[in-house]
């Protein structure tokens, strides 16, 4: 790898290691065959098809080389190649994500974007971009949202850098883009790769939902330690301002995650310490392994995010807690009263709720989650998992059951309600109330039943434990 590094002078900076020659760093050190590549040798040239022509700003977009697959030429189209990947080659140390423009009427767009729209527009979704000190390897499927990988030169060749460099060479070097089986290379890794983003945002769009009933038997409870004071006028008035409230609650949570992992919070150990969500995920963790029995009579994590919302809407001025007032909706103390507490005392959420809700925030299946990682789309995914319901207040007891569509609602049942009906028409009124359609045994199992007990014996295999881990009351 070293033998394609030299010093390089980018503006009025120290030397700074480049990759000068790229042409000899693909084929030398990534092994491409240079009768596959194409654009680099006259012999060789890129094909029209290649180019896009932006009409509208009166510019043209082309790569600088294109890597064709090893495969045998495709005689539908006349002997063309199919082709791997595009390379965009451009001067030493050139921001990839600074806007730039050709001339005064031309497209304001960065390198990054600019190769981006290519990828897209000439259906080749792999690119590599390269600026010298960074290679940035970009996936762009037509219809899909772009991702991407950037190597920085100068780290790859220190020895901390290794990991970096063995990734690098692991997933552009030759047998992986031409020499392996199909499903190991690289478009298969990609597309793999992409998939189970999907799988992500799927998964933790589930976990969310399951957080906010987390929080809404949070706020319940703490309704019923008040005697019902806390929430006593915000049901009389407006139910939903509960389930908007709550959903509030997550939104901001999920906002401080992104922006903590982003470096966007400060750094200081005052704030990392006793008032990050990472901290007090950190926290709540250590209590739940050393005090499991403690977590739901506690009542400290609550009034600690009080504080941290109070201190992102107004700002702080403390040396070690600097904040500028942002202000705005999101994290107005004065949109949901009852979330501060300001009809009755603050509420005594348990902190074993907040452990729950952040534990489902931020672990997914076992593994820690990056919000620094999630693009907005997938960040957008969740949002809309948990928007469009209303807060019902239960009418008798009351357990849910799991949706009949994939990504459904759990449908609340009044157990009262069904026991009343008459036994030979309790699967039709399930049916008819929660779209609920029994094989044999279960509707037996229901027709049979003498109590609520006998209920929750025939519906045990479809009840939404994350929504309703018990019966709610009345």
């Amino acid at each position: 790898f070293l033998e394609y590094i030299t010093a390089g002078t980018i503006g009025t900076s120290d030397p700074v290691p480049v990759i000068a020659d790229l042409p000899g760093f693909l084929q030398g050190f990534l092994g491409w065959p240079a009768n596959l590549l194409y654009g680099l040798d006259p012999a060789r040239p890129l094909p029209e098809t290649l180019s896009v022509p932006l009409r509208e700003f009166g510019e043209i977009l082309e790569p600088t080389a294109a890597l064709a697959d090893a495969k045998p030429r495709d005689p539908d189209r006349d002997g063309a190649p199919s082709w791997l990947l595009l390379i965009q080659s451009l001067p030493p140390g050139t921001d990839l994500d600074a806007n730039l423009t050709v001339d005064a009427r031309g497209w304001s767009a960065s390198p990054a974007r600019r190769f981006e729209r290519l990828l897209r527009e000439t259906q080749v979704p792999i690119g590599l971009l390269a600026n010298g000190t960074q290679l940035r390897l970009m996936y762009a499927p037509r219809g899909e949202n772009a991702g991407s990988l950037t190597f920085p030169v100068a780290a790859m060749i220190e020895i901390a850098g290794r990991l970096i460099l063995g990734a690098c060479h692991m997933l552009l070097k030759r047998s992986r883009l031409l020499a392996g089986p199909a499903h190991e290379r690289l478009p298969a890794v990609l597309a793999k790769s992409r998939d189970y983003q999907s799988l992500v945002s799927t998964r933790l769009s589930g976990q969310v939902l399951e957080a906010l009933y987390d929080l809404l038997r949070g706020f319940q409870a703490a309704d019923e330690r008040t005697h019902g004071e806390l929430l006593k006028e915000v049901l009389a008035h407006d139910p939903d301002s509960v389930y908007a409230g709550l959903l509030n609650v997550l939104l901001r949570l999920v906002f401080l995650l992104y922006a903590e992992d982003r470096g966007l919070m400060p750094g200081s150990p005052l704030y990392v310490q006793h008032y990050s969500v990472h901290g007090l995920f950190e926290k709540l963790r250590s209590d739940a392994q050393n005090y499991p029995d403690t977590m739901d009579h506690r009542y400290g994590a609550w009034p600690r995010l009080l504080a941290l919302f109070r201190a992102l809407h107004g700002g702080c001025r403390h040396p070690q807690l600097q904040m500028p007032a942002r202000r705005g909706y999101l994290f107005d103390p004065e949109r949901f009263p009852f979330l501060e507490g300001q009809t009755a005392s603050i509420p005594l959420v348990a902190d074993g709720v907040i452990w729950r809700v952040l534990d489902k925030l931020l672990m997914l299946g076992g593994e820690r989650l990056s919000y620094r990682t999630l693009d907005v789309e997938q960040i957008g995914s969740v949002y809309e998992t948990i928007m469009g319901f209303r807060l019902e207040v239960a009418q008798g007891p009351t357990i849910a059951l799991k949706p009949p569509k994939k990504h459904g609602a759990p449908p609340a049942v009044n157990l009262a309600a069904l026991l009343a009906e008459q036994p030979a028409n309790r699967a039709k009124w399930l049916n008819d109330t929660a779209d609920q359609k029994l094989d044999a045994k279960t509707a037996k199992a229901l027709r049979e039943a003498a109590n609520l007990d006998d209920l929750l014996a025939a519906l045990e295999r479809r009840i939404h434990r994350g929504a309703t881990p018990s019966v709610v009351a009345k």
